[in-house]
């Protein structure tokens, strides 16, 4: 038994907000005695489901065989939509498009048609293999490149955005470019995949641990596919190893399968998918085809501008949606157009449903915004960081008519000028240019490019109803203290931060204070952790229920010694009350001694937005976090091969709760993010077949693809505009697009080969191939010039 003295003379508590603190679990990850689901001591009895899936990319189930299945040792049973006791469906999106089990027809090749219950995995694994399938196939599209995005099939209703007459301002402009941009999906490539186990209880209830970034969403859709009420439900998560977006919606299958087996068994059942079969059967962040057409004046300020953002939705609706949406949220990143007309276009293919990732279609109407500053930047023979600049949103305090976004929201906190200008100056931008210019010049094969590019991000659910969180806090009689929140931790020190929070509203050291698993079963209906909300959300409602349980602290201590509600003064570990200090503890004891009630439920909902999508007008976020990167990169122009050589990364978190851990975020996310436009190619053969499914084909950058030089600063001196927990930022997503500096930095050393007179139109992701593709192109157009 171990026992807590709390230092009662301290001048500060011991891991408060705003201080550097280690991941609660760093010592365990590093270890590897941090427990995931997998690692759970396993219930007796239990078994194992292995999935059949789809061969075909596109057709019809003629006939499905599984005798062969049924026959094979360990099987124990095999699962059907037939053997669904509610719904056939886990759509989040609430469309019935994305069935558990196939049901008369695939719609792409790795779509789950049965599951294998077995005593083993490797038992249900191989008997999945032995099913005889006669499918009908039909014609498959598996690419948007070639579709028409007006006219051809689309999984849900896209989105407008108009804010005067584009095509005026466009025809008017002195200048006018047109252009079409090739934009690569992603894998999450989490290191835990996807993985649940489901344990039947009494009568209609379920306990499901399952590596879930919405325990109340996959609560409710194993419900609706159980035919039973939430309250059946519960969903726990202690920790993901790793969750992207993907872990949002795509967890809802297999914990949905699991539960079928387990409450049809009776006994309990897991579901972990193979790395390959996780890469096959669940959705990726997607691709688009970014068209364009932009009105500039001959000092490269934009008039006017015109997008389509095709996106490939895949066979369902998922969340393609809303990540279309944000992509058009995103379509301006820092820059004012002074008329705009954008549109999505979730289009239909046979491939996987694509889904949410880091970002959610952010990053991806940013690199459309980054194409069209890069094409005016060569049209008129300018530094694309000059007009960068040029075309920003007013600064926070500039009276201007320069700083209404698409969606007719006012950017009112924009310190993007000043993040920009301390980097350009920081990283010697100017200089280095030079440097390059004449690095260039003497160089015949190897070329180098630099580039600085800015951030400004939305932070906050689209859909309103998701912006509001719980927590539960609970302060026991010896002053330790239990919290329980619904965000969810993948490793981004979520639950460290609420903990900190929660430290810092009692006084108390940190490590008195519990953290513990998410679970739908002590905070109900929450959202997922996403959109970069998750410190914003639940770090509030738990400062919510600590400040609830502190005033009948207070309320109490004034009644008991006799003084008014203002003498009673929470210090570092202990209670000024008058004239005298007690511990913490003691108070709390004397506080439970006369029955005052030392738990709370907190709850926090997002001020200020609202968003109409029909009129495409609304406050759709809180607030914006800002950041710039400067990247440098070195190519050969003999054989595509590139290196980043140097990254300064300067990012807006406000009053950062946890700077070490926001530094973590920062560096992670733009190495995910240079890895996403570079080396993580996602490639389907003709039959529409996944080729690249494995670490052996799919690239994501290694710790020796770092920057050889890497700099990553806080700015020390932001606050968030709006009251937020602490006025701290978000750090989740923004973060990520700092990335496109690389692919940036990449076209900027290919456009040295023509002299820089030519847009070298560079798609991502700039594999080697790419980049030398884009080289010839060059080299070609400035022999014909």
């Amino acid at each position: 038994m171990t026992t807590h003295t709390p230092n009662l003379k301290a001048v500060k508590i011991a891991g408060g907000v705003a201080t550097n603190q280690r991941h609660d679990s760093a010592h365990k990850h590093v270890t590897g005695t941090a427990v995931y689901i997998d690692d759970m001591p396993e219930p007796a009895g239990l078994l194992h489901v292995g999935l059949g899936l789809s061969n075909v990319t596109h057709g019809t189930l003629k006939k499905v065989d599984l005798s062969a299945v049924r026959a094979a040792p360990g099987v124990v049973d095999v699962l059907t939509y037939a053997d669904v006791p509610g719904e056939n469906d886990v759509s989040p999106s609430g469309m019935h498009d994305d069935p558990v089990f196939a049901e008369g027809k695939v719609q792409f090749h790795g779509q789950p048609i049965f599951a294998v219950v077995a005593r083993t995995r490797e038992e249900a694994r191989r008997a999945a293999r032995l099913a005889k399938i006669e499918y009908g196939e039909l014609p498959a599209v598996t690419s948007i490149w070639d579709l028409d995005p007006e006219k051809d099939k689309q999984v849900t209703t896209p989105l407008t955005l108009t804010r005067g007459d584009a095509a005026a301002a466009i025809a008017a402009a002195p200048r006018r470019l047109k252009g079409r941009m090739k934009l690569g999906g992603q894998d999450h490539f989490y290191l835990e995949g996807q993985v649940s186990l489901a344990v039947p209880g009494e009568d209609d209830e379920v306990l499901v641990y399952c590596s879930t970034q919405g325990p109340s969403e996959t609560q409710h859709l194993v419900s609706h596919v159980l035919g039973v009420p939430s309250h059946a439900v519960t969903v726990e998560v202690r920790r993901m190893g790793g969750g992207f977006g993907g872990k949002e919606t795509q967890a809802n299958q297999c914990a949905a399968i699991a539960a079928i087996a387990a409450k049809k068994h009776g006994r309990a059942v897991k579901v972990r998918l193979d790395r390959d079969e996780d890469m096959t059967a669940t959705g990726k962040r997607h691709d688009f085809a970014i068209d364009y057409e932009v009105g500039f004046d001959e000092e490269g300020r934009i008039l006017g501008v015109d997008f389509m953002f095709a996106l490939n939705a895949g066979f369902s609706a998922d969340l393609s949606g809303p990540v279309g949406d944000r992509a058009l949220f995103h379509c301006d990143n820092a820059y004012f157009y002074p008329a705009v007309h954008a549109k999505s276009a979730p289009l239909y293919t046979n491939t996987v449903s694509n889904t949410a990732f880091r970002g959610f279609g952010g990053p991806q109407g940013m690199v459309g915004a980054e194409r069209v500053i890069e094409e005016v930047a060569f049209a008129v023979g300018k530094d694309p960081l000059e007009i960068r600049k040029l075309n920003f949103y007013d600064a926070i305090g500039v009276a201007g008519e320069r700083n209404l976004t698409p969606y007719h929201q006012k950017v009112e906190d924009n310190i993007i000028h000043r993040i920009v200008a301390e980097l350009e100056e920081s990283v010697s931008y100017a200089r280095r240019r030079r440097e390059i210019a004449a690095f260039n010049a003497n160089s015949r094969f190897v070329k180098r490019g630099i580039a600085l590019t800015p951030v400004k991000f939305g932070i906050s659910f689209t859909k309103t109803e998701s912006n509001q969180a719980g927590a539960l806090v609970h302060v026991y009689a010896d002053g330790s203290v239990h919290m329980n929140h619904g965000g969810t931790e993948m490793g981004q020190g979520l639950h460290l931060k609420v903990a900190q929070v929660v430290a810092e509203e009692f006084q108390i050291d940190l490590d008195r204070v519990k953290i513990t698993a998410t679970t739908t079963a002590k905070v109900p209906n929450t959202a997922p952790t996403a959109a970069s909300s998750g410190a914003d959300l639940n770090g509030m409602a738990a400062q919510d229920a600590a400040r609830q349980i502190r005033k009948r602290l207070t309320d109490f201590a004034a009644e008991k010694y006799q003084v008014p509600v203002d003498q009673v003064v929470f210090l570092p570990n202990r209670v000024r009350v008058g004239n005298q200090e007690i511990s913490f503890d003691a108070l709390v004891k004397q506080a439970y001694l006369n029955r005052i009630q030392l738990s709370a439920a907190g709850f926090y909902k997002t001020p200020k937005i609202h968003w109409d999508r029909s009129k495409g007008r609304g406050h759709a976020f809180y607030y914006y976090a800002y950041g710039a990167a400067c990247s440098e990169v070195s190519i050969d122009t003999l054989t595509g091969e590139y290196v980043v050589e140097r990254a300064d990364i300067l990012h807006d978190v406000g009053r950062s709760l946890n700077p070490a851990i926001d530094l973590g975020q920062i560096e992670g996310g733009f190495i995910q993010g240079m890895g996403w436009l570079t080396t993580e190619e996602l490639w389907w053969d003709g039959k529409g077949r996944l080729r690249t499914h494995a670490p052996s084909t799919y690239k994501i950058p290694l710790a020796s693809d770092r920057p050889k030089i890497f700099n990553v600063a806080l700015t020390d001196w932001s606050e968030a505009y709006e009251p937020t927990i602490h006025r701290s930022k978000a750090v989740g997503e923004p973060p990520l697009p700092l990335g496109i500096s690389v692919l940036q930095a990449l076209s900027d050393a290919v456009a040295s080969v023509a002299d820089h007179k030519i847009s070298p139109r560079l798609d991502a992701p700039a594999t080697p191939e790419r980049v030398l593709m884009a080289v010839e192109r060059l080299k070609a157009q400035a022999a014909k010039a």
